[in-house]
């Protein structure tokens, strides 16, 4: 990686009340003396490291700003390099006057994410918290920020680094036995190491069983909205978002497309599709809707089948036709309020009633109890990788009664190598530049 000092706009772009532009690197303060002109009198390289200080910046075109200068000196710093921050006022072509000044004082522009790719080769942060750093930045719900937030604090790294430990303590024992067999040394017991390998799997498999809210949190909840012509589809979508969204008509077929909104409950996003109604004898615009709303369907993680009345051999079928948790929701309370049949819940898109009660079944559908405890495995990465050790501890342990154990230790060292992915001992160069590349050029 090319090691010169970097520089970039670590604001969001757009006109703002302070932009910020970092620079980092050998050379950082050396660039900054250059730009900044300190109101204490000092040069910049006695500025006190973690201080503020207030003083002139020089931006390109012969522009002066007034604003604040930082400076975190190597290892203490987000990147463990000399880092020296330009604070100026947060116009958008003043910050870029200014980072253009500062490039031509001797830094290089910085890629997308090179501030925290730094970090990570430089052991501030591991390889899943610089993920979970990206989460939180991405993130659109507040569950999303929290689970990134744990992935950056390193939960996730911990436990792996936990069994990788276990692991090598395994392969020590074994590494002894096969290499000084004629020592008087405590021979390890292969059904020891197969218990100890259990209990590693179990481990292993309940960092796996987290993912299923995790991808919840990460995606967000997929709930397709269907049923026939003028059942209220919209009308209920309309009602959940709290505003008007979509098309409400008398006329059959006037939903002709997906209508899509989003709602958070418990902090997780919920993406509602409001689909065509499903039936024979549309027209050809309308058949197009109507196939676009049985892929709604296909992919959907919970439905909603709306209807009137009774639930109809047509709702049955859509019901079968789903391999996902339905919820059939009877509509139009406000205008028949007869005793009705097998419906999950009986509302009023219309007027509201019973709306609520919707969102805490729809809450309770897609997240039951425990679904969020603990779920920072939100990456498919992270849940690939524990998959494979688990695969490779099982194998390991169910060999350790029937084989030799240096043959074993190649099932244990595999599982210790897909554990080294998470915390980036054994990621690869594509793996380690896929994750940074998500990253935004200043961060």
């Amino acid at each position: 990686m090319d090691d010169r000092c970097i520089a970039a706009i670590s604001t969001a772009a757009g006109t703002g009340g302070v932009a910020i532009i970092r620079i980092s690197g050998s050379g950082a303060l050396g660039v900054a003396e250059k730009v900044f002109s300190p109101a204490c009198g000092r040069k910049v390289s006695e500025l006190k490291p973690r201080y503020m200080y207030a003083g002139g910046i020089a931006a390109a075109g012969g522009i002066t700003d007034f604003g604040l200068c930082v400076y975190f000196r190597a290892p203490r710093s987000f990147t463990g390099e000399d880092v020296v921050e330009l604070h100026c006022h947060g116009g958008a072509e003043l910050s870029r006057a200014v980072l253009k000044k500062v490039l031509q004082s001797g830094a290089r522009a910085a890629g997308a994410g090179e501030f925290t790719m730094r970090a990570f080769l430089n052991g501030k942060l591991s390889l899943s918290a610089a993920e979970g750093l990206a989460d939180m930045i991405n993130g659109r719900s507040s569950a999303e920020v929290r689970a990134g937030s744990l992935l950056y604090a390193g939960r996730l790294t911990q436990k792996a680094a936990e069994i990788q430990a276990e692991l090598k303590d395994v392969l020590a024992k074994i590494g002894a036995d096969v290499d000084y067999p004629e020592e008087d040394i405590e021979r390890t017991e292969l059904a020891d190491i197969a218990e100890r390998l259990a209990a590693l799997e179990d481990g292993i498999n309940a960092l796996v069983a987290t993912y299923d809210g995790g991808k919840k949190i990460k995606n967000g909840v997929a709930v397709a909205i269907c049923g026939k012509p003028n059942a209220g589809k919209s009308s209920l979508l309309n009602a959940l978002l709290g505003y008007d969204k979509a098309i409400v008509s008398s006329a059959a077929g006037t939903t002709r497309d997906v209508v899509e909104g989003e709602l958070e409950l418990h902090g997780v996003r919920f993406d509602l599709y409001d689909t065509a109604g499903i039936r024979e004898g549309a027209g050809e615009a309308e058949k197009m809707g109507i196939a676009r709303a049985r892929q709604a369907l296909a992919s959907a993680d919970v439905v909603l089948i709306v209807y009137e009345g009774e639930f109809g051999e047509e709702e049955k079928e859509l019901a079968a036709a789903c391999s996902c948790p339905v919820i059939k929701v009877r509509n139009k309370r406000d205008v028949d309020d007869s005793a009705g049949g097998d419906e999950d819940i009986f509302l009023s898109a219309l007027s509201g009633e019973g709306v609520d009660g919707l969102k805490k079944l729809l809450a309770e559908t897609a997240l039951p109890p425990g679904a969020l405890d603990g779920a920072f495995v939100i990456e498919e990465r992270h849940y690939d990788a524990l998959n494979r050790a688990a695969a490779s501890l099982h194998a390991a342990r169910v060999s350790a009664g029937t084989m030799p154990a240096d043959i074993v230790s190649v099932d244990i060292r595999g599982a210790w190598d897909a554990l080294g992915e998470i915390t980036g001992e054994t990621a690869t160069e594509e793996i380690i530049d896929t994750i940074f590349s998500k990253f935004c050029v200043g961060k």
